[in-house]
């Protein structure tokens, strides 16, 4: 794991399928303890020392699982239980980094965009797991209904505060073997990816596009919205992400979701729609610092090159889908970042390259969808607020001739 050559879900995964033996207790255990040991690993090096993967894990169980000396004794080598004896007397550093648990570079950044009572409280959040949250899918159910069901079956479950079509659940059950699952009732998806496609609010027979549609999770979201009337193109550069939204597709019950691969933001493909569409999403890929509680390996992973790497392509991707927009047409560009380089500098760079076309404001876009969310002209969603991953959206309108 800390090679960090591959993501961290792909690793445990990997490994989990290599030790068939373990049961189910014993593969949440492993899982559970890696994640937590990422969240906080600038933590345990600062307590430990260094990257022993060994110490690294006893300082976990310890430290972030809240396990005894006695009951890690049976597993302890000799030498361990003076070194863990030691250790448990320890006090954390109280260094801003530490308690962050950022490297550097992304301190540096955060501590530029908040102050440090709001930064300690976003870095303790996402040093927290993420709940696990649903979209019901209005074709095939209503939200009431799939709660009564969930509750009727055991399972723990309230309404997300925004999304008027979103249910968070209470720990972390395999929904994915529930019958509104497989009966496409239901998807997985985090509130505030739900909000995004609130945002845009797609209406019956558009023609609208999900650029950057990967595995097409907002793709489906944008087609119910629409009532699986109109025409929805799901874009992305990765058949791989692509196949990926073939069985959620099935399940889903659409019938106008039209999945295209494309070479590049310049596939011929996309030139034949341009001026056309009423409605684009820009999901451009990006850093995905706003995931960190489910993807926490990300902060090790990347560095100030990535993310240069990163902001090139979203200014390019996002001015080849404004060529798709028809005038008085709207275009949203969101990210799961939380750095303004690659949020609202690359917005404000777009308009000034394109004066064709004009900002939203997204509080206003959201309350003729009755949503009561107001994080200004700029939809900005995180965790420690706002309960969702870390989320930014700008609606860009282009204006009539």
């Amino acid at each position: 794991m800390l090679e960090f050559k591959h993501p961290a879900d792909t690793v445990v995964s990997r490994y989990l399928r290599a030790h068939p033996v373990l049961g189910q207790h014993d593969r949440a255990f492993v899982a559970e303890t890696v994640f937590a040991a990422l969240r906080r690993l600038r933590l345990l090096e600062t307590l430990t020392g260094g990257r022993d993967p060994r110490r690294l894990v006893l300082a976990a169980l310890m430290r972030l699982r809240g396990l005894s000396l006695r009951e890690l004794d049976a597993a302890l080598k000799p030498r361990e239980r003076d070194w863990l004896a030691e250790f448990k007397a320890r006090t954390e550093d109280n260094a801003l980094a530490v308690r962050c648990d950022f490297p550097d570079w992304l301190l540096a950044r955060l501590q530029k965009q908040y102050g440090e009572e709001e930064l300690l409280a976003l870095a303790h959040s996402l040093q927290k797991s993420a709940p696990l949250d649903l979209r019901v899918n209005t074709l095939k159910g209503e939200r009431e209904a799939v709660l009564a069901r969930l509750a009727a079956d055991g399972i723990a479950a309230a309404a997300t505060p925004f999304s008027p079509v979103g249910v968070r659940l209470e720990g972390k059950p395999q929904i994915n073997r529930h019958p509104l699952f497989l009966e496409g009732a239901i998807e997985i998806q985090d509130e505030g990816s739900q909000l995004l496609c609130q945002l845009l609010a797609p209406r019956r027979g558009e023609m609208v596009a999900d650029f950057c549609a990967g595995a097409g999770g907002k793709t489906l979201a944008l087609g119910a919205l629409m009532r699986s009337s109109g025409r929805l193109y799901a874009f992305d550069v990765s058949e791989k992400r692509l196949a990926g939204l073939k069985p959620r597709l099935a399940r889903s019950g659409l019938s106008n979701v039209h999945p295209q691969w494309i070479a590049s933001e310049n596939d011929a493909r996309l030139k034949r729609l341009a001026g056309k569409l009423d409605r684009v999403l820009v999901d451009a890929p990006c850093t995905g610092l706003g995931t960190l509680r489910r993807n926490p390996d990300l902060k090790w992973r990347q560095d100030e090159e990535t993310l240069s790497g990163y902001r090139a392509k979203q200014e390019v991707i996002l001015a080849a889908a404004a060529r798709l927009v028809k005038p008085g047409g709207l275009m949203l560009y969101a990210t799961c970042s939380l750095l303004d380089e690659e949020n609202t500098q690359v917005v404000e760079s777009f308009l000034a390259a394109h004066a064709q076309f004009e900002l939203r404001p997204a509080n206003a876009a959201l309350a003729q969808q009755r949503i009561a969310l107001d994080t200004g002209e700029y939809l900005r969603l995180v965790p420690h607020l706002h309960g969702t991953d870390g989320f930014f959206a700008a609606l860009l309108a282009r204006k009539k001739i």
